[in-house]
């Protein structure tokens, strides 16, 4: 295992987050127990953001906005290949939020269902661990 630097992140991790791959969202219940729910992950290194996006009456969005701030982390894994990004998350439904993380998720997968219930969970990135190589040269 690695730990890497969010702002800078290497060629193989950088890649890593580029191929199209679902994540696990790592949030906790009111009562101490994990939630953990399949989702489409972006990540933004610049704004030190990775998104999810849902609608507002989901579980996930629920608990987000019951308690904002509160540690999460989202984990994608692939074979032997994997990262996890822990910090903090927020909800919102502000336009300028959903729209770049609405943008991002259509690059990474593939557009989304219009909603008009849409809210962005944005994880601010404090720690990225895990095993991503860089690519075989060709």
């Amino acid at each position: 295992m690695a730990e890497f630097d969010p702002s800078a992140l290497p060629r193989g991790a950088r890649s890593f987050l580029d191929e199209r791959h679902l994540a696990t969202l790592h949030l906790t219940r009111p009562d101490g127990t994990p939630h953990v729910t399949p989702v489409g992950v972006t990540v933004d290194e610049h704004a030190g953001l990775a998104r999810v996006i849902t609608w507002a009456d989901s579980y996930k969005a629920r608990l987000v906005t019951q308690t904002p701030g509160m540690a999460a982390a989202v984990c994608q894994v692939d074979g032997g290949r994997w990262l996890t990004i822990y910090g903090t998350v927020t909800a919102s439904a502000d336009p300028e939020r959903t729209g770049p993380a609405v943008a991002a998720y259509a690059a990474r997968y593939r557009p989304p269902k219009e909603r008009d219930d849409r809210v962005v969970i944005e994880l601010r990135i404090e720690r990225i661990t895990g095993r991503a190589p860089d690519p075989e040269p060709s």
